[in-house]
């Protein structure tokens, strides 16, 4: 049994042209090309998505708790990275 699924696309007849003629280049099939497409394509947006997600959920729990830590006081933690006297991350607070 297969895990192949067939799906129609529909291209444009200049895309459809610069697939085949990529395809040819590198001696493998304008299928090949697409399926690789669209693997790149997904793990992209999904790592987009997941990113924008992680963003509202901490937004919403600063909304929930008020925690923060300041603009100023990541800076001031940034300019010690590397330094001997290297200062922890800031706590957050209210």
């Amino acid at each position: 049994m297969s895990d192949l699924t067939a799906t129609a696309l529909e291209l444009d007849r200049e895309t459809h042209r610069r697939l085949t003629r990529l395809a040819e280049s590198r001696r493998v099939t304008p299928r090949l090309i697409m399926n690789e497409a669209i693997e790149q394509y997904l793990e992209r947006e999904e790592k987009r998505e997941a990113s924008r997600q992680e963003t509202l959920d901490a937004w919403n729990e600063h909304q929930a708790s008020g925690l923060h830590v300041t603009g100023e006081e990541v800076i001031a933690w940034l300019e010690t990275w590397g330094e001997e006297n290297e200062l922890p991350a800031p706590e957050c607070h209210k």
